[in-house]
């Protein structure tokens, strides 16, 4: 019986909880993911977490922070003036903007609280410092 190993492009269902249930992400009732093992083109607990299966295999990968998008680093959340976004523009809480580092890489930012004259910006993935099961099932190894 073949089973997945580095290098396989590879085809799963999966559903993306955390540790509480909540279901974050799910390719169930949509498209399946499509992925080349050991190419970084996901999470790298998921990549480890799918070697051995087998076509038609379903299999429970729990995932620490560390394997999945890092931990929350609070160095990541900043004060940001107002008037450096612009006249007229107000931000709501949990909205997400896009904004570039020093180096003019972009970066994604969430608003998480607001004052008179700053937002308080959380460039942290959202996902950061969390544990993250994905229920997978292995459709095909290509």
């Amino acid at each position: 019986m073949t089973t997945v190993t580095d290098g396989n492009t590879i085809v799963i269902h999966y559903t993306g909880k955390l540790e509480d249930g909540t279901v974050f992400d799910s390719s169930e009732g949509g498209n399946p993911l499509e992925f080349v093992v050991g190419e970084g083109e996901v999470i790298p607990g998921l990549e480890q977490g799918v070697i051995g299966m087998a076509k038609g295999e379903t299999k429970v990968i729990t995932i620490p922070s560390e394997l999945a998008y890092g931990p929350r680093e609070e160095e990541r959340v900043f004060e940001f003036p107002k008037d450096r976004i612009g006249e007229n523009i107000d931000l709501e809480i949990g909205q997400q903007m896009q904004m570039f580092r020093a180096d003019g890489m972009p970066v994604m930012a969430m608003i998480i609280d607001k004052s008179e004259t700053a937002y308080k910006m959380d460039c942290n993935h959202p996902l950061a410092g969390k544990t993250l099961i994905f229920e997978t099932r292995l459709l095909e190894i290509k």
